[in-house]
Order: structure tokens, then C-alpha cells, then sequence
């Protein structure tokens, strides 16, 4: 049974909106945003625990899969797209998922959200197995397509995680590892994809890049692993090189091109 009343439905603090000057919805937006951060931080201990719970399944062979439905969807789907680039992993490590598949991604799909069943479906296009986790994200912590693909999982001792941004959620019970973010009622009253959503996403940025440097993604502070997609990124590559080596931006560029990765370029030197 639903939880009647999610915290992300409450009523805004603000009234008459459409009679504030441009300035007053800025400020008074961005008064409400400020308040995200402190709740992320509250949060640490339990983001801790799913973290260090993903990396031990990883170091197996684990993936991790996020679940979720329209805007909750689209962040995982978001932070699961840029592991690849950033740390040069393979795309079926970090899979995003959303309710409606990827269609949903940019358009609606009606009802997807209230299908029990289907997110196991789509896990299961996977070959999910015990080695995975599974993080299901929904502000109002009541989606049912999130809430019935962590049950599944759990079934199938499959370890999971939720993100929601309601105290006592339906998805929280569901989950090994919740994580509650009550931020609030949104400046405009149940659009989730503002303070709600801004949680969510500083949580999975938190959760992917403390997973990746575990797993030796990471050299100093540098992506030495990342794909060098563009120039702007060949560029960044050499003068990680540059500065690592203290050699000049030709020679990096050179070395940069015949090992095509920082981490090859950087491997090799010191095995010279």
C-alpha cells in the first residue's frame, strides 16, 4: 500500500508564484536549493554503506544497475552513461534503466510507472544475477515498477539499494542499503525534478565516483582512464602527461598517440 502522503508532495513554502518578479523566483529557487547539501550530508553514513557494498560485489565481477521511472529514470540512466568516458569502464558495468525503456528517456510513457512487474523484465534482459546490485530511485519512494524490481532482486539475493527523498518509503523497505534524502517541499509544489532531483543526482555522483577510485579508476586526482572522445579531451590527456612527467607537450602528445591512454603512457614510463 501506498504511502498516502510522500514527503515530496507537501505543499510549497511559497505562494502566488506567477506574481513574483524574475528576481524573487531566482532567489527564492536557489534559497531552497541551498538546502540540499545538508541533507546529502546527513546521508553520508548510509551512502557509505551502499557504496562499499557495490564496490566488494564489483571487485567480483558485479555490475550495477539503477532502477527508476521518469525524471528518478533519467538520472541513473545519466550517471550510468558517463562512467564509460570518464573512467574508461565498459557500458554494461554501471546500467541505467528507466520505466517505458528508452523512449521514456525523452518523452512520457504512459503508465509505465505503475507496472509491478516489468522492471524485473527488464533486469532480467541482463542475466542479472547475485553478483549485481541493484539501486531502485523514486522521490516519493512509492513507484511501483521500482518497488517491484527490488523485491525481485532481493528474492533472487540479489543486494539493493533505493534513493528516495521520502522518510518510511515503500522502496526503503525494499531495500539493503536506503538512503533517504527529505529535502523538502519543492519551491513549486511536486515538481520533483528540482530539489528532489538535484539529491538524487549529487548522490549517484557520489556513489559512482567513490566506486570507480575503490577500483583503481583513478590516478592522483586524474581520469587516467578516461576515453579520449574529442580534442578537448586528447588535450587534457597530455597535460595530465605533462604534469605527471614533467616532460614537454610534444613528447606527451606523441606518447599520448601511440599508447592511447594516459594510463598506458604513464604504466610505461615507469617500467623504463
Amino acid at each position: 500500500m501506498k504511502n498516502k502522503y510522500p514527503d515530496t508532495e507537501k505543499e510549497s513554502n511559497y505562494n502566488n508564484l506567477e506574481k513574483m518578479s524574475t528576481k524573487e523566483l531566482l532567489v527564492n529557487i536557489n534559497a531552497e536549493d541551498k538546502k540540499v547539501a545538508h541533507v546529502v550530508e546527513a546521508q553520508i553514513p548510509n551512502i557509505e554503506k551502499l557504496v562499499d557494498a557495490i564496490v566488494s560485489k564489483m571487485k567480483l565481477g558485479g555490475r550495477l544497475f539503477y532502477i527508476g521511472a521518469g525524471t528518478s529514470g533519467r538520472l541513473g540512466i545519466l550517471d550510468a552513461s558517463e562512467c564509460p568516458p570518464t573512467f574508461g569502464v565498459s557500458a554494461d558495468m554501471v546500467i541505467g534503466i528507466i520505466a517505458g525503456g528508452d523512449f521514456a528517456i525523452r518523452k512520457a510513457v504512459e503508465n509505465a510507472e505503475d507496472d509491478f512487474e516489468q522492471a524485473w523484465i527488464d533486469l532480467s534482459k541482463h542475466n542479472i544475477n547475485s553478483l549485481d546490485v541493484v539501486v531502485g530511485i523514486a522521490a516519493s519512494g512509492n513507484t511501483p515498477y521500482v518497488i517491484g524490481g527490488l523485491k525481485k532482486a532481493q528474492e533472487n539475493n540479489i543486494i539493493t539499494g533505493s534513493i528516495t527523498c521520502s522518510k518510511y518509503s515503500l522502496i526503503s523497505k525494499e531495500a539493503n542499503y536506503p538512503i533517504e534524502l527529505v529535502v523538502g517541499p519543492e519551491f513549486l509544489t511536486g515538481s520533483t525534478r528540482m530539489k528532489a532531483g538535484t539529491s538524487q543526482k549529487l548522490v549517484l555522483n557520489m556513489i559512482t565516483t567513490s566506486v570507480m577510485i575503490q577500483l583503481g579508476k583513478v590516478k592522483g586526482n586524474k581520469m587516467v582512464d578516461m576515453q579520449l572522445s574529442n580534442k578537448k579531451l586528447v588535450q587534457r590527456g597530455v597535460e595530465m602527461i605533462v604534469d605527471a612527467l614533467h616532460i614537454d607537450e610534444k613528447l606527451a602528445a606523441q606518447l599520448l598517440e601511440e599508447h592511447k591512454s594516459v594510463r598506458a603512457v604513464l604504466l610505461s614510463k615507469n617500467k623504463a
